[in-house]
Parts: C-alpha cells; structure tokens; sequence
C-alpha cells in the first residue's frame, strides 16, 4: 500500500516563511483566531486524520467501487465511518461561517487540509468536498429562510451538497440544457429532466444530499441566459428541519470509470421531482458561477495531491530499488547494485514531480491568500484587486496544476518501472484518478478560453497587467542580487513576453476569432510555467536569506534553492515551445476540411 506523510515543513516554508501568513492572518478582520499554535494543531491532526483514517481506505474503494442496490447507493467499506468521524472532528465547517455552526477559520486553512484529503484518498474526498461550493452559493444567492434551512447542515457535514449541471446531450455549453422546471402555486417548483457525471450524487455518508440544479423556466429566454438555479433535497426538510419525505430525485445508475471508484458518479432523474428557486429567474448560472469557481480551484488542488502523493512513493522507492551501477562507478559498493536514484534520468522524473508539487503548494496557498482577502477584508480597494488576481489565477490553478500532476502520476508509474504497472504498489491508480481532474468543472481547453478569452482579451488586459507588474516589481527589487541572478534575469525576460504574446493574440483575434482558441491552451500552460517561475523565485529569495543565518536545517534550505535551479533550467525551457505555437496562430487547425480528416479509412 502507497504511503503518505504530509508535507508539514514544505507547507510552514511557504506559509510562514514566504507568504507570511501569520501576518496575514492578523491583519484580516475575523481570522485573527488563526494563530500561529491553532494553525499548527490543525495541520498536525489533519496530517493524522489524512494518514490513518483515509490512506487506508483509497485502495479499498478503488477495488470496490460504488452499489446501487434498490435506487441507493451504497459507498465502499469504511468511507460512512471515516465520513462519520470527519464530522465529529469538526472538519467540515472548518472555514464554516460561524452562524451557520461553523468555526469561521480561514478558507486558506481549509485548501490546506484539502490538499492532505486529495492526496491520501481523493474519490472519497469528493463527498464533502462540493458541499463547501453548495454553502457558498446558498450563503451569496439564498432566501433567508433558504440559509436557515440549509446552511447549517451543509457546514457542519450532516448533509452534503451537489453540482447539477451536465445533461447527456450538453457539458459545457450549458445554454442547451433541457431540465424544466414549472411553478407551483406554493412557491416551490416541478422540476424534470436527467443530469449525468453527477459527483456524490447519492451515497449512504450523510443524512441528506442537497443538489442544486440548473433548469429553465417556461418562459425562459433561449441560450445561457435562460438558466435558473434550485434546491432540489433527496428529502425534503420537515418543519423541524430535519430529512423528512423523500423527493423524487432519485440516482438511475452508476457511471462505470477510469479512475475515482470509490465516489460516486451518477446519473440523477427529476420526475417532478420539488425544489426551490435560487436568486432570481433566469440567472441561475451567475448564481452556480459562486460554486463553480471554488469547485475550480478545489480541482486544482486535487492535482497538487496527486502530484505530492506520487512523488512521495517514487522517491521512497528509488532509494530502495537495486538496479545497475551508476555511469561514474559504484555508489553503494556494499550491495549488488546501486538504488535507482542515482541515475540521471530517474532524478529528473523525480524532481519534476518534486518541483510540481512544491510550485503547485505555492501557487494554491499564493490563490488562498487572495481568498481569504476577498472574504475578509474591509479595504473595498484591496477585496477588488484580489478578486480581479484571483480570476486570472483560478483557470491556472485549475488546468495548469491538473496537467501538471496528471504528467507527476505518469512519471511515478515510470520510476517504479513494472511495478508501477501492477494494482498492488497504487501508482497506476493515482494516474486512473488524476485523469478525471483534466476534465470535470471544465477542461483544460474551457478553463484555456476562460483566461485567454475572458479573464484578458475581454479586460483589455488589465488583469494580467496587475500580476505582471507585481512579477516585475519582485525582479526589479531582486537584480542586484548575484545569487538570485540565473532566476530573476529569464524571469523578467518571460514576464515582458507574456505580455507581448498577450498583445499579438490581441491583435490576430480582431481579425479571426479562432486566433484565441488556437492559442489559449498554449497560453494557459506557458502562464502556468511563468507563474511557477515567479514564485520559485520568490522561495530561493527567502531559501537564500535563511541560509545566512546559518539554520539548524539547512539541508532543507539548500533543497529548495536546488529544486528551483531545476525548474529554471529543466522545466521553465518549455515556455519556447509554448510561444512558437501561439504565435503559429489558426492557420494549420483550420486549414484542413473537416471531411478530410479521415480520408485514408473508412468511416
């Protein structure tokens, strides 16, 4: 069985050390209570909770998978028991808000404690893990009487909360969907119609599941446009508040996956089935975008968990495994053959994995920061720079982290060669999970149009404009550094890039649309490596200063400084490819019939 220890003195580093969030949680109203001990107690028994409750079970709900058995479904052995005990330890509501029965810590906190949950057992992790996105929307868009009837539980774990937005026929263009739902004289709603790659969309964890539904009124106008939102319960609340009649919402089947067995994927039927309209007619996806956008960035960490977990074995097995000799001569002369980690190539798989696990924490807990600004912060000035920051980074950290660890899960496979092959080891699983993370809450290629298209060409770019110039300020304060010389140079010289490609996608998309759709997943993943790339640099910054004083753990300081080295140098370089192909433009996409792609088979 894989193990996992939780990346605790990485996760101090970049916390305490890099991002100062002792301070930043200070200075926030409302999340002074995150005190540098309550910080650290919560790590240390999340990392317990992940590694003794969780760990143990990813494997069994892999080999097991989900039941349905008389329209319900049933979860793999032990994951109603770990669920259980989640909730009596209080972690659901972690960031909860406190009216609600949560504990009002920082979301920055809870992203932490996600990262432990995805990286030991990820398909279990999704049952709780859209419930924080359903509380989220209900909390912005919801009635009072909604937020009464809802919240409380959602926060505290005793039910849990879905996402319905994919028909059979429509994913992403969510204007096609054909759920209807019709008014009743009461004020609730009919609602009909079938979603499918329902995550968690029933289960026997918690007492009730709450989905909240897109669906479109009689008279809605065609398109996105006209989209609602609802509550639709398993069981409909009794005016206690407690689960009372069943609904008739019910899961017709199980989907049969790659990979995350032990969640469930489901196809949900509405037949007329009650809910409950959120916010106003016919501004329903506005409302979902609320969840949609926390989802995203909970994708992202999903990548950072897989990435961590896979590299974590495949280290612990290249020092074990015996094969060959080193090109130089003998390292370990009193064994047979020497441990695979000395091989070049085996290094750069496992540094690869390593730097992508390292960047991707930075990058989640830089975005967490943002967060916990715009939730917090009484400056309005301040909660819109973070919020116009954090819209540019969330299609980054979901895509760019998610391609990333799906590539980090590849490589683990390949450092333990044959066994990584074979069920036993769990490094084939994390390659069959990671997958799925490239593709729900929006692929690479939306979440590519969402920031090329939407996030920049639509401001003009102004919003990459704003982290440019913070990427520039970091270089211009850092040239006269020597020792920071070989990051800072190509870092200055690739933030100046970025915005000139910016500029030439610009101005070829004013004369063909499909320019910005020709280039975007080249310019996700080359904003990906750039921004890795700032915040590597940033870490050897602070690796560098702490070395001067000559620390007690200096290993782990010179560690840090030689994994950024190796990102610069090994990883950073795939920023050119990325350029010749966004300035290729559409031409050689395009140019091609769509009914010559298959000449030379028959179709």
């Amino acid at each position: 069985m894989p193990d996992y220890q939780a990346p605790l003195r990485d996760l101090r580093f970049v916390m305490d050390e890099m991002l100062d969030y002792p301070g930043h949680y200070a200075r926030l109203p409302g999340l002074e209570q995150a005190s540098p001990d309550i910080v650290a107690a919560i790590l240390e028994e999340g990392a317990r909770f992940c590694r003794e409750e969780l760990l143990p079970l990813n494997q069994v709900g892999d080999r097991q998978g989900c039941r349905l058995e008389n329209g319900e479904v049933k979860a793999p052995e032990g994951f109603r028991d770990a669920y259980q005990r989640y909730v009596e330890g209080g972690w659901p509501g972690l960031a909860g808000d406190p009216e609600y029965g949560g504990q009002g810590l920082p979301q920055s906190l809870a992203m932490v404690l996600s990262e432990m949950v995805c990286a030991t057992n990820l398909a279990w992790g999704m049952y709780p893990g859209l419930s924080h996105g359903a509380a989220d929307a209900l909390r912005a868009h919801g009635t009072e009487e909604q937020k009464t009837t809802y919240l409380a539980p959602l926060v505290e774990g005793i039910w849990t909360g879905t996402m319905c937005l994919t028909e059979p026929h429509c994913g992403t263009d969510l204007g096609l969907i054909k759920t209807r739902a019709q008014a009743n004289a009461d004020g609730s709603y009919v609602i009909s119609g079938t979603k499918i790659f329902i995550s968690a969309g029933d289960h026997d964890l918690a007492d009730n599941i709450v989905h909240l539904v897109l669906a479109r009124l009689p008279d809605a106008p065609q398109g996105s446009k006209g989209i609602s939102l609802f509550i639709v319960p398993k069981y409909l609340p009794n005016a206690e508040g407690q689960p009372g009649e069943r609904n008739s919402v019910a899961c017709g089947s199980l989907e049969h996956k790659m990979g995350i067995h032990g969640n469930a994927t489901c196809v949900m039927n509405f037949d007329q089935a009650t809910g409950f309209l959120v916010g106003q007619p016919n501004k329903g996806l506005s409302c979902m975008f609320t969840m949609m956008n926390a989802a995203r960035i909970g994708v992202g960490i999903q990548g950072l968990g897989v990435a961590e977990m896979s590299f974590q074995n495949a280290l612990s097995y290249a020092r074990d495994r015996l094969q060959m000799r080193a090109l130089s001569g003998p390292k370990a002369a009193d064994k047979p053959a020497d441990p695979i980690i000395v091989h070049p190539d085996v290094r750069r798989m496992l540094l690869t994995q390593k730097a992508f696990a390292e960047g991707g924490r930075m990058l989640v807990l830089y975005a967490a920061q943002l967060v916990d600004v715009t939730e917090h912060s009484d400056d309005a000035a301040e909660r819109e720079h973070a919020e116009t920051l954090l819209g540019l980074l969330t299609p980054i950290v979901k895509a760019f982290l998610t391609e990333v660890g799906f590539e980090a899960a590849n490589e683990g496979v390949q450092i333990f060669g044959g066994h990584g092959f074979i069920q036993e080891w769990g490094m084939e699983q994390l390659v069959r999970d990671a997958r799925i993370t490239r593709l729900y809450e929006g692929t690479t290629g939306i979440q590519a149009l969402d920031l090329l298209g939407r996030k920049v060409l639509m401001s003009q770019g102004e919003s990459l404009k704003l982290f440019t110039r913070e990427i520039h300020r970091f270089c211009k304060s850092a040239a006269d550094d020597e020792s920071l010389k070989g990051l800072v140079e190509p870092l200055s010289r690739l933030n100046a890039e970025w915005g000139e490609l910016t500029l030439d996608v610009g101005m070829r998309a004013m004369q063909d649309r499909e320019e910005v759709g020709a280039a975007s997943v080249d310019y996700l993943m080359y904003s990906g490596y750039v921004t890795l790339a700032y915040l590597f640099a940033r870490s050897a910054q602070v690796a560098q200063q702490a070395l001067a004083s000559e620390p007690s753990d200096a290993a782990f300081y010179r560690a840090r400084l030689d994994t950024a080295h190796f990102y610069f140098q090994r990883l950073l370089p795939r920023t050119r490819a990325h350029a010749q192909m966004i300035k290729a433009g559409a031409e050689s996409l395009m140019a091609m019939d769509a009914d010559d792609f298959g000449l030379g088979f028959e179709i």
